[in-house]
C-alpha cells in the first residue's frame, strides 16, 4: 500500500507560471486531504483549461484523476489518467507522459491491481529521470522506492528513496518535496527495523513539516511517527501521535485521513485487550470509510472489528466481520497483511475454544507463508545469479580492452620496426611484461570467481540470522538420499517444532527481539542435538530436525529432550527475560503404511499435522506419529485429511510428551514421566 501512498505524498511543482498553475497547485495540496472541496473547485476551473498551456492542462488532469481516485471513483480516475498519457504522446513530451503514468499506477493500485501497478511505477521512474521537472523527478523516484520495499526487496528500495531525498534538498529540490522524500524513508527504516535510523529521519521530517505550517502535512508526519512508536515498542508515544494525528484531520476535515487513524487507534487498543474501546474505534472507522468509499482501511476496520468481537465472546460476529476483511486483503494480493491477519485470527479463534477454526486458520496462513519462502528464495536466487552475470560480463569487457591494447601495441611494434631497427629487442620485452601483466590479471580474475562461488553456496546453503540450513538444502538432501534401510531397532527420526506465542513476543518486546528468541533456540537445539543431525529453519519461526540414525524406543526422549531444553532457558532483552516455549510434531522416519514406505514430503506433511495438534491441545509440548492400525481399513489420503479423526478411529498409534519438568504430570508406564500416552491425555483434556 506504500505506492499508493506516494501519491498523496508528491511534492507540488515549485515554479508555477501562471494565476492558474498557482491555483491548481492549491487545490492540489487540498486534494490530499479534503478530496470532496476539491473537485468542486477543479471543476470551477474546468472551462478556463481551453486556452491554457499543455503543460497546465496535463497538471489539472492529474489532479483531477487523483481527486476522483481519493473518493473512490477509480474508472473515472483512470480514464483521465489515460487522457493525460494520450496528451503527452501527441506532443511528444516525455513529462506529461510520465505525469499521466504515475496518476494510471496510484489509480491500478487503489483497484488491486499490484503488479500492473508496480510494472508501471518502474517505467514512469525511467521516463520521468530523463525529464527536467524536478518535482517529478523526485515523485517517480519515491514511489520507485516504495515499489521495491512492497516487493520485499528492501536494498534497492533504500537507494531510491536516499536518492529521492537528496535530490529534494536546497537548492534544486523544494520544501515540500523534501517532507515527502523524507516520510517515505522513515517508512522504510521503520518496515528494515533500523529504529535509530528512522528515528533520525524522523526528527528531520518533524522539523521541515513544522516549517510548512500545513496541518495535513503535520498529520501524515505523526502517523508516520506512530508507526516508528508502535514498532519499537513505546505505546504511550503511539498513542500520543495517533491523538495528535486524529485532532488535525478533524479539525481540517480531512475525513479519509479520519478513517486510517481510527483503524490505528482501534488496534492499539486491541493490543491492551480493552476490547469495547477497540469495537468503538473500529464501528467509527467503518461509518467513515463508507463516506470516503476507502475500502483498503474499511478491511482492516473489519478485521480489527472481528478480533474484538471475538475477545468479547460474540464469536459469530467476530468471524463474519474477519473474513469480510480477509477478503479485501485477498483482493488486493496483499499477501504480508494477509499473512499476519490469519496468524491473529488463529490465535483469536484458538483463545476463544474454536480450535477447528483455529487450525483451519493456521492451515490458510501455513500455504501463505510457504508461496511467500519459495518467492523469496527465487528471488534471492536470480539477484545473486543477476551479480555473478554482472560481474562476468565486466571481466570479458576487460578481457577485450586488453586485447585491443596488445593488438594496438602489436600494430605500433611492426611500424617501428620498419623505422627503427635497433629498437626491436626493446619493443619485445615491452610485449612480454603486457603478456605476464595480462597472466596475472586473467589468474587474480580466476580466484575472485571461486571466491564468489564458494559465497554463492554458502548463502543458498544457510539461513543468514541462525546459520542453520535452509529449507532448500534440506529438500536437495531428502531428494538425494537413497532408499532407507528398515531395521526394527533403529531410525530415522522428523521434528517439526514451531516457537508457542512468537508474534506476542514481537508485539511486546520488538522484532529484534523476535530474532534474539530464534538466534537462542538455533543455539539450545544444537545443544540438545548431535552434531550429526541435520538442523533447518524452516520458515519465520518453525525449526526442522533430521536424525538419521537413533534407537526408536528413543524418538520420545529426544522430543522431550527438545522441548526441556528450550523452556528451561530464558532470554535476557533489555532488561526483559523473555520465557520460550515450542510445540513439536514428530515421527520415526520412514514411515511405513501398509508395508509402503511414505515419500518424505508426506512425512513431513504428517508430522506438521501433529504440530498443529501440540498447538491446538495447548502447546508446550509434542505430539508424535509411531505408526498405522488396521490400515486395509482406511487410506493415506483419509489419514491426511484428518490427523485426529484416524487416530480415535484407531488408525494411527499417537504419543504426547508434555513440555516442563519430569514429575509434573501424571506418571505412566512410559519410561520418563513426561511422555503421556495418547490415551490418557485425550482423557485429561476432556476427550480433545
Amino acid at each position: 500500500m506504500a505506492a499508493a501512498l506516494a501519491f498523496a505524498l508528491a511534492p507540488a511543482c515549485v515554479a508555477a507560471q501562471t494565476p492558474l498553475d498557482e491555483r491548481i497547485l492549491e487545490i492540489r495540496e487540498q486534494s490530499r486531504f479534503m478530496p470532496d472541496k476539491a473537485l468542486e473547485q477543479l471543476q470551477k476551473l474546468q472551462p478556463e483549461l481551453t486556452a491554457a498551456p499543455a503543460y497546465t492542462r496535463a497538471e489539472f488532469l492529474s489532479q483531477l484523476s487523483a481527486t476522483r481516485m481519493r473518493l473512490g471513483q477509480n474508472d473515472v480516475a483512470l480514464e483521465t489518467a489515460e487522457q493525460v498519457i494520450a496528451l503527452g504522446k501527441s506532443l511528444h513530451d516525455t513529462a506529461i507522459i510520465a505525469k499521466g503514468m504515475l496518476a494510471k499506477t496510484y489509480v491500478l493500485f487503489a483497484q488491486a491491481e499490484v503488479d500492473a501497478a508496480h510494472r508501471l511505477a518502474f517505467e514512469a521512474e525511467k521516463l520521468a529521470l530523463t525529464t527536467q521537472d524536478y518535482p517529478l523527478k523526485i515523485q517517480a523516484t519515491v514511489t520507485a522506492g516504495q515499489t521495491h520495499a512492497e516487493q520485499g526487496n528492501f536494498p534497492a528500495a533504500l537507494v531510491k528513496l536516499q536518492r529521492a531525498v537528496d535530490m529534494a534538498r536546497p537548492p534544486a529540490g523544494d520544501p515540500v518535496s523534501l517532507v515527502a522524500a523524507l516520510n517515505a524513508l522513515a517508512k522504510l527504516y521503520v518496515q528494515m527495523k533500523e529504529y535509530e535510523n528512522a528515528s533520525e529521519t524522523l526528527d528531520e521530517l518533524l522539523n521541515e513539516t513544522e516549517k510548512l505550517k500545513s496541518p495535513g502535512r503535520m498529520a501524515i508526519a505523526k502517523n508516520t511517527e506512530y508507526g516508528l512508536a508502535i514498532d519499537s515498542g513505546q505505546p504511550k508515544r503511539a498513542l500520543r501521535a495517533l491523538m495528535q494525528s486524529l485532532d488535525l484531520e478533524r479539525k481540517m476535515g480531512a475525513e479519509r485521513m479520519v478513517g486510517i487513524t481510527l483503524v490505528n487507534l482501534s488496534d492499539n487498543y486491541l493490543k491492551d485487550h480493552d476490547y469495547p474501546r477497540a469495537v468503538q474505534y473500529a464501528q467509527e472507522s467503518l461509518r467513515s470509510t463508507e463516506r470516503t468509499n476507502d475500502d483498503s482501511t474499511a478491511a482492516t476496520a473489519r478485521i480489527n472489528l472481528g478480533q474484538a468481537y471475538i475477545g468479547m465472546g460474540r464469536v459469530a460476529e467476530g468471524k463474519k466481520q474477519y473474513e469480510l476483511g480477509l477478503k479485501r486483503y485477498e483482493q488486493e494480493n496483499n499477501k504480508p497483511d494477509l499473512q499476519m491477519a490469519l496468524i491473529e485470527y488463529g490465535e483469536v479463534l484458538e483463545r476463544a475454544g474454536d480450535l477447528a477454526g483455529a487450525i483451519s486458520a493456521y492451515h490458510r496462513e501455513r500455504a501463505i507463508s510457504n508461496e511467500l519462502f519459495e518467492r523469496r528464495r527465487q528471488q534471492a536466487v536470480l539477484e545473486l545469479q543477476e551479480k555473478y552475470e554482472a560481474e562476468k560480463k565486466q571481466r570479458q569487457i576487460e578481457m577485450l580492452s586488453h586485447e585491443n591494447q596488445v593488438k594496438g601495441a602489436e600494430i605500433d611494434n611492426r611500424r617501428l620496426q620498419q623505422r627503427v631497427w635497433w629498437l626491436l629487442a626493446l619493443v619485445f620485452a615491452l610485449a612480454a611484461a603486457v603478456v605476464g601483466l595480462l597472466y596475472r590479471k586473467v589468474r587474480h580474475t580466476n580466484a575472485q570467481l571461486e571466491v564468489k562461488n564458494l559465497e554463492l553456496k554458502a548463502q543458498s546453503t544457510l539461513d543468514p540470522l541462525t546459520s542453520l540450513y535452509n529449507r532448500r538444502h534440506f529438500q536437495e538432501f531428502m531428494r538425494s538420499l537413497g532408499p532407507q534401510n528398515r531395521h526394527d531397532d533403529i531410525v530415522g527420526a522428523l521434528f517439526l517444532l514451531d516457537v508457542d506465542h512468537f508474534k506476542h513476543i514481537n508485539d511486546n518486546y520488538g522484532h529484534a527481539a523476535g530474532d534474539a528468541v530464534l538466534k537462542m533456540i538455533a543455539e539450545n537445539l544444537r545443544i540438545a542435538l548431535r552434531e550429526t543431525d541435520m538442523i533447518v529453519r524452516w520458515g519465520g519461526e518453525e525449526f526442522l530436525a533430521f536424525l538419521p540414525a537413533i534407537p526408536r524406543n528413543g524418538v520420545d526422549e529426544i522430543a522431550r529432550r527438545i522441548l526441556t531444553t528450550i523452556s528451561s532457558q530464558s532470554l535476557r532483552y533489555q532488561e526483559h527475560d523473555i520465557s520460550v516455549n515450542v510445540s513439536v510434531g514428530f515421527s520415526p522416519f520412514p514411515l511405513v503404511p501398509g508395508g509402503e514406505p511414505l515419500p518424505w514430503e508426506r512425512a513431513v506433511n504428517l508430522v506438521d499435522m501433529a504440530l498443529y495438534l501440540a498447538k491446538a491441545h495447548g502447546r508446550n509440548r509434542a505430539y508424535g506419529v509411531r505408526g498405522f492400525e488396521n490400515f486395509h481399513l482406511t487410506s493415506m489420503e483419509a489419514i491426511e485429511q484428518d490427523l485426529e479423526r484416524a487416530w480415535r478411529s484407531g488408525f494411527v498409534d499417537l504419543s504426547v510428551v508434555l513440555g516442563g519438568d519430569p514429575g509434573t504430570h501424571p506418571t505412566t508406564p512410559t519410561e520418563h514421566t513426561n511422555v503421556v500416552s495418547i490415551k490418557h491425555a485425550a482423557q485429561t483434556k476432556g476427550g480433545h
